[in-house]
C-alpha cells in the first residue's frame, strides 16, 4: 500500500522529456551549434556547383581545427568557472610556454621531448602559483590572474629579447645548418621525428593510405603538391588529396573533452568542483578540500593553455611574445555559450564543446561566405554571446520551475 501511495503522491512530480532536456546546461549550446551550422551551410551555397562551400573538406578541416584550438582552453576555463574562479592569465601562459618550449630546442640543442616535459612542468608550476595566491590572499581570482596576465607577458618579452638580441620571436630557422638540416621544411621534419612531439603535430585518424584511397575513389578532391623526398632532400610534384587527415588538435580537443566529462560527472573530484563553486563555505564544512580543488583547477587551466601552445609552436615553427593574446576571454566566451554560469557551481564541459564549435564555425564561416565581410565575425560573436547568456538564463529558470 505504501508503495502504491508513493507512486500516486501528488507531491512527486514526473518531469517530461522536454523539461529534462531543458535542465541540461549544454542544451542551449547544442541548439545554437545546429542553428549556426545550418545558417552557414545555406549562406555558402553555390548554385553553380549545387554544393555548399562550408561543407567542403578543406573548409570543414579549417573550422574544426579553429574550434579545437579554442575548445582546448575552453575545457580548462569551464572547469575553473564551475569551481567559482577565473583565470585571465591563460593567454599570457600560452605565450610564455611557447618560448619555454622552443628556445631550448633551437638555441641549446635540447631534444623536443625534453623541452615538452619542461614546458608541461612549468605549466603546472604557473597554475599552482595562481591557485595558491588566490587562496592565500583571499582576493578575487579575477584580480590576481589579471595581474599575472601582465607579469607573465612581460617576463616573456624580457627573456625573449635577451635570448635573441632584441627580437620578439624565436624561430626554427635557427636550426638550419645544425645536424645536417638544410632548410626550414627539414627543420620541421627534424622536430616532428621526435616520438613525443608526434603527439602534438601532424594529423590523426586518417592514415595516408586511407586518405589516398578516399582521394582515388573521388570522395576527397586531388591536387598537385610539392612533397619532400627524405631520400634525396628534394621536393617533387605529386597528385595528392587536398587534406592529409584530421589535425591533431581535433584529437586533443575530443580526448580532453571526454576526459573532463568523466572527471566532472563520474568522480568525487567532480562533485567537489560543483560544491566548491556552488557554495565554498558549505562545501568546506562538509569536508571538501576547497583550497586544494581550486589549485588543481588552476593547474588544469594552465595545462590546457600549454597543450594549445605546444600544438601551435609545432605547426607554426615559431614562438612569439604576443601568442595567446585575448585567448583568456575567448575561453570564457566558449564556457558561457556552453551554459556555464559566471557565478560558479553550474556548467557543462559538453556545453563548452558545442560552444567552441559555434565559435569556430562563426569565425571561419564569415571567411567562407564571400558576400559577408570578415568584420562581421565579431558582431556575430557578440550577438551570439548575449543570446547565449539570455537563453541559458531562460533555460535554467524553466528547469527550476519544472522541478
Amino acid at each position: 500500500m505504501a508503495s502504491a501511495s508513493a507512486k500516486t503522491d501528488e507531491r512527486v512530480r514526473e518531469l517530461s522529456w522536454f523539461n529534462r532536456l531543458l535542465s541540461r546546461p549544454e542544451f542551449g549550446a547544442l541548439s545554437g551549434a545546429i542553428l549556426v551550422f545550418v545558417m552557414f551551410t545555406i549562406f555558402a551555397w553555390d548554385a553553380s556547383t549545387n554544393s555548399s562551400g562550408f561543407l567542403g573538406w578543406r573548409a570543414v578541416v579549417t573550422w574544426l581545427k579553429f574550434s579545437a584550438e579554442i575548445g582546448i582552453i575552453g575545457i580548462g576555463a569551464t572547469l575553473l568557472m564551475i569551481g567559482g574562479e577565473f583565470d585571465l592569465s591563460v593567454g599570457s601562459i600560452i605565450g610564455m610556454t611557447s618560448l619555454i618550449l622552443l628556445a631550448p630546442i633551437v638555441l641549446y640543442g635540447w631534444a623536443p621531448w625534453q623541452a615538452i616535459l619542461l614546458t608541461l612542468a612549468v605549466a603546472v608550476l604557473l597554475g599552482w602559483i595562481n591557485g595558491t595566491l588566490v587562496n592565500a590572499t583571499g582576493l578575487p581570482s579575477f584580480i590576481v590572474t589579471l595581474a599575472f596576465l601582465y607579469i607573465y607577458r612581460g617576463l616573456t618579452l624580457v627573456v625573449t629579447r635577451a635570448l635573441t638580441g632584441g627580437a620578439t620571436r624565436v624561430d626554427i630557422q635557427a636550426l638550419v645548418g645544425q645536424n645536417g638540416i638544410a632548410d626550414v621544411p627539414q627543420a620541421r621534419e627534424f622536430i616532428r621525428s621526435d616520438r613525443l612531439a608526434q603527439l602534438f603535430s601532424g594529423e590523426v585518424w586518417l592514415s595516408p593510405k586511407i586518405v589516398g584511397f578516399l582521394g582515388n575513389i573521388g570522395l576527397i578532391p586531388i591536387q598537385t603538391r610539392n612533397v619532400l623526398d627524405p631520400a634525396t632532400g628534394q621536393r617533387t610534384p605529386m597528385d595528392l588529396p587536398i587534406i592529409d587527415g584530421i589535425p591533431v588538435a581535433v584529437g586533443w580537443w575530443i580526448g580532453l573533452t571526454i576526459l573532463a566529462i568523466i572527471l566532472l560527472q563520474r568522480t568525487q573530484l567532480g562533485n567537489w568542483i560543483f560544491g566548491t563553486g556552488g557554495h565554498a563555505e558549505s562545501a568546506r564544512n562538509m569536508g571538501v578540500p576547497t583550497n586544494r580543488v581550486k589549485i588543481l583547477l588552476f593547474m588544469g587551466t594552465a595545462l590546457c593553455g600549454t597543450i594549445l601552445s605546444i600544438l601551435q609552436v609545432f605547426e607554426a615553427g615559431s614562438s612569439e611574445v604576443l601568442r595567446g593574446q585575448l585567448k583568456e576571454f575567448e575561453a570564457i566566451i566558449v564556457a558561457v555559450i556552453g551554459g556555464t554560469l559566471l557565478t560558479g557551481g553550474y556548467g557543462s564541459v559538453a556545453g563548452a564543446f558545442w560552444g567552441a564549435l559555434i565559435y569556430g564555425m562563426i569565425a571561419r564561416g564569415t571567411e567562407i561566405v564571400r558576400w559577408m565581410p570578415n568584420d562581421w565575425f565579431r558582431i556575430f560573436l557578440g550577438v551570439g554571446l548575449l543570446a547565449a547568456v539570455l537563453f541559458n538564463t531562460y533555460i535554467r529558470k524553466r528547469a527550476t520551475e519544472a522541478k
